[in-house]
C-alpha cells in the first residue's frame, strides 16, 4: 500500500502528516481490506509520520491489532530492490504480509512482483496514486519471492486527485 494523502509540509519530509482526506481513505482501505476478509499477520511500515498514521487508520478501518506492526525506518528511503529484500527477509511464520511504504518503491514494487495472470494486473500500471493497495497471493516462501512471482488478487486504485 502507498501511503495516505500526506500534508504538502512538514518540519521534514520524514515528518510531514496525514492530511484529514488522508486519515478517511486509510480508514476506508481497512474497511475495504477487512470486507474481503484480510487481516494482515504483520504490517511492514516505513517509519516516516504519514505511514505510521496510515498504519493506524487502516488498523482501525479493518478492526486490527495496532502491535501487527513493524516500523522500519530503511522502508522510507528504499527503493524496490531494497523494498522486496525487505519482504525477503519476513518470517516464513508470517503467511499474510503487510507493506505501507512511499512511491515511486511501492508501484514499482507491485508492477515488480505481477506476475500478470491477475484480472487486475493492468490497473497497476494506470498509476497508484495515494491510498492505493494492492493484493497479491504468493505460495512459497518469502525469502524465494522475485518478479513475476505474485499474483494480482484484488485492487484498490486509492485515492485520484
Amino acid at each position: 500500500m502507498r501511503h495516505s494523502k500526506a500534508e504538502h509540509t512538514g518540519p521534514t519530509d520524514f515528518d510531514r502528516t496525514l492530511s484529514e482526506r488522508g486519515h478517511v481513505d486509510a480508514t476506508v482501505v481497512g474497511e475495504w481490506l477487512a470486507a474481503l476478509e484480510i487481516t494482515p499477520d504483520l504490517a511492514l511500515v516505513s517509519g516516516a509520520t504519514r505511514t505510521v498514521q496510515t498504519w493506524e487508520d487502516v488498523a482501525a478501518g479493518a478492526g486490527w491489532d495496532l502491535d501487527l506492526a513493524e516500523y522500519d525506518e530503511a522502508l522510507y528511503e528504499a527503493g524496490t530492490t531494497t523494498a522486496l529484500d525487505l519482504i525477503r527477509d519476513t518470517s516464513e511464520e508470517i503467511g499474510c504480509l503487510m507493506v505501507i511504504g512511499h512511491n515511486p518503491t511501492i508501484a514499482n514494487l507491485a508492477e515488480l512482483l505481477d506476475d500478470g495472470a491477475g484480472e487486475q494486473s493492468d490497473e497497476l500500471v494506470l498509476g497508484y496514486p495515494t491510498s492505493a493497495v494492492a493484493v497479491f497471493s504468493y505460495d512459497g516462501e518469502w525469502s524465494d519471492l522475485d518478479e513475476a512471482g505474485a499474483t494480482v488478487v484484488a485492487f484498490r486504485p486509492g485515492a485520484r486527485v
